[in-house]
C-alpha cells in the first residue's frame, strides 16, 4: 500500500494532489488563478465513511484497520466536462473545489491549472513531507556496540 505516482495517469497524479491537499489550500489557488465557472452538480457533497485496509510490515495478508470519514461529489461544467472528488474528513466546501479542479483539468484551462495551482500544491506537499521526515530523522537513535578487547 505504497503512494504510487503514475506518469502515464495524469488524472491519477492530480486527484492524489487535490485529495492530499491542506484544508482551503486548493480554494485559495484556485480562486487567486481564475474566477470559478459555473457548474451543475451530478452529486452534491455527502459526508460517508469507507473502510481502510492495511497490511501487517506492508507486506502481510490485507486486513480491515477501520473506517474513515469521507465527502465526496461530481460536478459537470456548462461544456460537459465531468469532476469527481473524494476527500478525507468532512469539508463540503473542499470536495467541491477539487471537483471543480477535476474537471477544469479536463478543458484548455489544464495547462494554467498545472502551473499556478497543481505545481505548487505539490511543492508545498513534498516541502511537508521533507519537514515531517527530518523531524522523525532528527530523534533517531544510533545504536553501536564497541569492540571490547577480551574477545
Amino acid at each position: 500500500m505504497k503512494d504510487t505516482f503514475d506518469e502515464n495517469n495524469p488524472r491519477k497524479a492530480w486527484m492524489s494532489l487535490l485529495a492530499k491537499a491542506p484544508q482551503g489550500r486548493v480554494a485559495a489557488l484556485l480562486d487567486t488563478a481564475m474566477k470559478r465557472p459555473a457548474f451543475t452538480w451530478l452529486r452534491a457533497p455527502e459526508i460517508g465513511s469507507t473502510m481502510v485496509r492495511a497490511r501487517a510490515a506492508a507486506t502481510g495478508a490485507p486486513f480491515n484497520l477501520g473506517e474513515m470519514t469521507v465527502t465526496r461529489c461530481a460536478v459537470t461544467l456548462a461544456t460537459g466536462e465531468v469532476g469527481h472528488a473524494y476527500i478525507q474528513g468532512r469539508n463540503k466546501a473542499d470536495a467541491e473545489v477539487a471537483a471543480l479542479v477535476d474537471a477544469l483539468m479536463q478543458t484548455e484551462a489544464a495547462e494554467h491549472l498545472r502551473v499556478v495551482l497543481l505545481d505548487p500544491l505539490e511543492s508545498e506537499i513534498e516541502a511537508s513531507k521533507a519537514a515531517r521526515a527530518a523531524k522523525a530523522a532528527a530523534t533517531k537513535v544510533d545504536f553501536f556496540t564497541m569492540v571490547r578487547g577480551e574477545d
